[in-house]
């Protein structure tokens, strides 16, 4: 069982909509990653997120593809690679991660809620 949390823990997760906008590989990453850039509009720019998704997106698959990330983590040291956001995702039957997406366009840098 989850420890309950209230609306106000909930709520203080920033979590925003953004386009890749570049996509680059992370070999020096201890399990397969891609190195990501996404934009999140005028309010919060492009930041950069390192992510696990190689098995089910190739590059080409993910330019131009919203995605939505936690933004206001701290960022993270990822080997040479300072990941500013959480790109998320569930994990598939065999462990792959499925990105968490609109079923829509919508604006990019759109706060969940």
């Amino acid at each position: 069982m989850t420890k309950p949390i209230s609306i106000d823990d909930f709520l203080s997760v920033d979590i925003r909509v953004g386009t890749v906008v570049e996509v680059a590989a992370f070999p020096e990453a201890r399990k397969p990653a891609w190195k990501l850039k996404i934009d999140f509009g005028a309010e919060i720019g492009v930041k950069k997120s390192s992510a696990q998704i190689v098995a089910l997106y190739s590059r080409e698959q993910l330019i131009g593809r919203q995605v939505a990330c936690v933004v206001n983590l701290s960022p993270r040291k990822i080997g040479p690679f300072l990941s500013e956001v959480l790109t998320l995702g569930f994990p598939d039957e065999q462990g792959r991660v499925v990105l968490i997406a609109p079923e829509r366009s919508v604006p990019n840098g759109a706060r969940m809620f």
